[in-house]
């Protein structure tokens, strides 16, 4: 089948890969002149399944009004006539209920833990490299209500089997001894030691190159201009260089997803969510992190990437603006150096900020729609590198017409539009050796 992926960020690279892989005939469209150079280029580096959830948490009201009266802002929201801000936002503030909080949370999970799965699988089977650590996420509290806080998230992980410690303030310099030198700032800390870190834009840049060896064709610096068809099927692919047609058409654009498939009807609650990072050199090494540390406060992740620190976080709503506002860099600085005062030179750091796609629910849109050869692999959210394995997976089992390892009810389209799936995924096990080299996980989720 011929499949052409628009987006050559991680999402829209792994599709491509594992369509490849399953034999298909794929083309990749970008903008860019190379793949993973807008949201996927300087993330905060964490393959995160265990910290997993949606932001529309009961009490989500009165944190976001402490948040935007914080010296530090995790949040800064810039007002504007946009109805789908205003639309978005109110969708987040219905899921802020416990029970729509567990929902989406177990959703979350459920597709997080198996793209950590198919990484490390993929990483067995290609023996691709990309500054990768599986050192786990500490995440630190400073306050003692929020490590009393952090029993809602336990049960959920415990639920789902996923390992975790809970540490005193005398317990973090185990996990990461540089946090010894200013324990006295923390109440203590989550510990998730099943996740992982590593460059995004490496691993993209890498796994591009293997999938070209198994002939996916790369085209970038063509413009997407938009879709055609019929309503119920898509016929071709309008670029500033001609039409492009396949038998099946991915969406992997992120946050410019929703223009893209508006005319078909489909109406995706994803609106662009900016973040920041830093990347600095490191210093010292014993005083840098050895993973990823997760300040609770600020929402701000510190990550070891080789011989360099990452800083990422903060959100900011305001629409598709990319302007790299100095004033937000603020909260990284202070987040790194006041946890790893010796850590790294931040006067060498490179600035820089990407727009996440988001859905309100917290959960991505991946699989199929209600257009017959058309399908959706976006809305990740801050969350694009930790699902992108199994978001690239489950997308080229679906388009096979193979049984998915884990069940899509929840992932697609279909929650919002309230229309049953078009074929059931009849397996809920997770057999990522299913069809290939892969070794057996042999994991269920319950």
């Amino acid at each position: 089948m011929r499949v052409i992926v628009l987006g050559s960020g991680v999402i829209g690279v792994s599709t491509a890969y594992y369509l490849a892989r399953a034999g298909h005939e794929v083309t990749v469209i970008d903008r860019q002149d190379g793949p993973a150079l807008e949201t996927s280029y300087a993330n905060a580096g964490e393959v995160s399944p265990g910290y997993s959830a949606p932001w529309a948490a009961p009490g989500l009201m009165l944190k976001a009004v402490k948040w935007l009266t914080m010296k530090h802002s995790p949040l800064v929201i810039r007002p504007k006539l946009d109805p789908a801000l205003w639309s978005w936002c109110l969708k987040l503030l219905m899921n802020a209920n416990e029970t729509s909080y567990q929902l989406n949370k177990t959703r979350m999970v459920r597709i997080a833990e198996y793209s950590r799965d198919c990484l490390k699988a993929l990483r067995a089977e290609t023996g691709i490299t990309y500054d990768e650590r599986t050192k786990g996420t500490l995440q630190v509290f400073r306050t003692q209500k929020q490590m009393d806080s952090a029993g809602y998230d336990m049960a959920v992980l415990e639920r789902f089997g996923v390992p975790f410690s809970l540490h005193d303030r005398n317990g973090l310099s185990s996990v990461e001894p540089a946090l010894g030198m200013v324990k006295d700032k923390l109440v203590g800390g989550l510990l998730l030691p099943g996740d992982e870190t590593g460059d995004c834009f490496m691993f993209t840049n890498r796994l591009a190159d293997f999938a070209a060896k198994r002939g996916v064709t790369f085209r970038y610096g063509v413009t997407i201009r938009g879709l055609e068809g019929d309503g119920t099927k898509v016929t071709g692919v309008v670029t500033d260089q001609g039409t492009l047609t396949a038998d099946a058409y991915v969406v992997a654009m992120g946050s410019y997803s929703p223009k893209l498939v508006k005319g078909f009807g489909l109406k995706l609650p994803v609106y662009p969510v900016k973040g920041y990072s830093l990347t600095l050199p490191i210093t010292d090494p014993s005083g840098a992190p050895e993973s990823t540390v997760m300040d609770e406060t600020h929402k701000i992740a510190v990550t070891r990437l080789g011989d360099r620190i990452r800083v990422g976080g903060t959100a900011e709503l305001t629409g598709f603006d990319l302007t790299l506002r100095q004033s937000r860099r603020g909260p990284l600085d202070h987040v790194v150096s006041d946890l790893f005062p010796r850590g790294g030179d931040l006067s060498k750091a490179e600035f820089w900020t990407g727009l996440r796609p988001n859905t309100p629910d917290g959960t991505p849109i991946v699989g199929p729609t209600p257009v017959k050869n058309l399908f959706l692999n976006t809305g990740h959210g801050t969350l694009g590198w930790t699902m992108a394995a199994g978001s690239g997976r489950l997308l080229a089992d679906t388009i096979s017409g193979l049984p998915t390892d884990i069940d899509l009810d929840g992932l697609t389209v279909h929650r919002y539009t309230g229309e049953a799936l078009p074929a059931p995924t009849p397996s809920a096990r997770w057999r990522c050796a299913r069809r290939d080299s892969f070794s057996p996980l042999g994991r269920r989720l319950g």
